[in-house]
């Protein structure tokens, strides 16, 4: 029996149900491989695995032959191994965990595969996105909000830009196909920022004079 931990979502990737004239126009999450690469570093360390492999397999090699270097170097390739197993699973958990929505009024992020938060941040308060591609199409699109909103930095953790620790920024991280999600973007908050704004102010209420009321009889003031 499959089991939803997000069943009680009224819209998938959303906290509530958005109003009628909001309409989603894209949903995506990261890519896990793409993520495991840039987020997680797997490359960095399959590459010191690699290293330490053949630095144990050489000096095997010199006591023993080819039977001292499998048994010098075996160990360390299966600790690599494993450790490319944990950060995959990690990258992949907290790929499932994430939906990126953009709607035609702002730009939903429910992230966290332990803690899970929803931030929502409207077009009107975006001042830049940044694209950056990566290989195959994958990219990250980095949103600089106005004002003084700030956000933590581990509890946006992976989905920011890098190399902000200061200054964090909310980003969609790691997605496929990051050029089109840009254009989609661009369109949906120029269209947004076009619309004209009504503000409602209250009305006050019209001032006047007290009314005295005069006795029966009483002759009327001359005008």
């Amino acid at each position: 029996m499959s089991h939803d931990d997000f069943a009680f979502e009224p819209v998938r990737g959303l906290p509530e149900r958005p109003p009628k004239s909001e309409m989603v126009l894209w949903q995506g999450r990261p890519d896990t491989r793409a993520l495991a690469r840039e987020a997680y570093r797997v490359n960095w360390i399959i590459g010191y695995f690699v290293l330490i492999v053949l630095w144990r397999g050489s000096v095997g090699w010199l006591e023993a032959g080819a039977a001292g270097a499998l048994a010098f170097g075996l160990p360390y390739a299966t600790l690599g191994l494993a450790a490319w197993g944990v950060v995959m699973a990690l990258a992949w958990v907290q790929a499932r965990a994430t939906v990126y929505t953009i709607t035609s009024a702002r730009v939903a992020m429910r992230i966290g595969a332990a803690l899970t938060v929803t931030l929502n941040l409207p077009f009107r308060q975006i001042a830049n996105a940044d694209l950056k591609l990566g290989k195959g199409g994958t990219g990250t699109i980095a949103l600089e909000t106005l004002g003084e909103t700030k956000f933590s930095y581990l509890v946006l953790w992976p989905h920011l830009r890098p190399g902000h620790v200061r200054v964090t920024k909310p980003a969609l991280r790691c997605i496929p196909d990051a050029q089109a999600v840009a254009e989609i973007l661009a369109e949906a908050a120029e269209a947004r920022l076009a619309e004209p704004v009504v503000e409602r102010t209250a009305a006050r209420a019209a001032t006047s004079a007290p009314v005295h009321p005069v006795p029966a009889g009483s002759p009327l003031p001359a005008e």
